[in-house]
């Protein structure tokens, strides 16, 4: 089932002759999750499957297999490298990983944060099923605020870490009735959550470290507002926090990423808008080198704004000298 680029599919060994199960299974598994080797407990009638849905940014996979090793080397780090994190959650059975001289055991309700970006290896019990879902590694390493990688094992099974685990669980089973923007959005606030988790950031922030964070926030909306991808997660994620800390901040300031943003971007276009430097720029191009998707745009938010159309502004000239400048 495809919707948009979100894609939803599955495969069984069962589909292929019993000599060749194997290699189709290394195959299929490579395909989806990078390099790798792989060594079986027997290659006759092995017995594995997967079921996989994603879209550009995610894939969430469940797989069972009979025990198999999966051996990520260095030299496949080096000539297949990626950056991007994969959580594991077993759902039955037990996985063991081994990665930079740490050893982790995974059982049900115990996920770990796994980077390709270095050699490890995943010995998977008989019959065991798991989930694997890759992550983008910006995601995790700007609200981590870190870039190297690591290995953890996380508690799924209580708490934030079991919203987390229940958030991967629902959107496994309800795979077919997803598009591609709402399998998006889901995952995209179950990494939030997996962020906090791992940052052990469960706890309410202090109010004296909001105010800091509203004001480094306000200060880099201001600095970058004409960026046309400038979000609340692209700042959370250039300045090393999470995107919930960003929100609670400016929600303490009865704002939001989004507004502080829009109010960043108008008063940037009316600023320009009376600096001769800018005189020659059309109405349309100001609202492009802005931020803005179109002019239309720019029009109503500027008029809902000010009160004036950009143009009318405009017309007015330089603002007076002895105008306070904005804070």
């Amino acid at each position: 089932m495809a919707s948009g680029n979100y894609t939803v599919s599955s495969c069984t060994t069962q589909d292929v002759e019993s000599g060749e199960r194997a290699e189709f299974w290394g195959v299929h598994v490579t395909s989806h999750q990078g390099r790798m080797g792989y060594r079986y407990s027997r290659t006759d009638d092995f017995r594995a499957g997967m079921i996989w849905q994603r879209t550009d940014t995610y894939q969430l996979v469940q797989w069972w297999a009979e025990t198999v090793k999966y051996i990520r080397t260095p030299n496949h780090a080096r000539r297949h490298p990626d950056e991007d994190y994969r959580l594991v959650l077993p759902v039955t059975g037990e996985l063991v990983l081994r990665q930079n001289g740490q050893e982790v055991r995974l059982e049900p309700r115990t996920g770990c944060l796994l980077t390709f970006a270095t050699p490890f290896e995943v010995l998977q019990a008989d019959s065991t099923r798991a989930f694997i879902m890759t992550i983008p590694a910006p995601a995790v390493n700007g609200p981590l605020n870190r870039s190297s990688p690591f290995t953890m094992g996380l508690d799924l099974g209580t708490g934030l870490g079991r919203v987390v685990g229940a958030m991967m669980t629902g959107l496994h089973a309800e795979r077919d009735t997803f598009s591609s923007a709402q399998f998006d959005a889901v995952s995209d606030r179950m990494v939030e959550l997996l962020c906090m988790l791992a940052a052990g950031d469960d706890r309410p922030t202090p109010p004296g470290h909001l105010a800091e964070v509203e004001a480094v926030v306000r200060r880099y909306a201001r600095e970058h507002a004409a960026d046309p991808h400038l979000s609340g997660a692209a700042m959370a994620q250039a300045l090393g926090w999470s995107l919930r800390q960003v929100q609670l901040a400016l929600q303490r300031a009865g704002t939001t990423p989004r507004d502080l943003i829009r109010e960043e971007r108008l008063c940037l276009v009316r600023d320009r808008l009376r600096a001769p430097a800018y005189r020659h720029m059309s109405i349309t191009a100001l609202a492009y080198a802005s931020g803005f998707s179109s002019s239309s745009a720019l029009s109503k938010a500027f008029r809902q704004r000010f009160g004036m159309c950009p143009r009318e502004t405009r017309h007015l000239g330089p603002p007076p000298a002895d105008e306070p400048p904005r804070k």
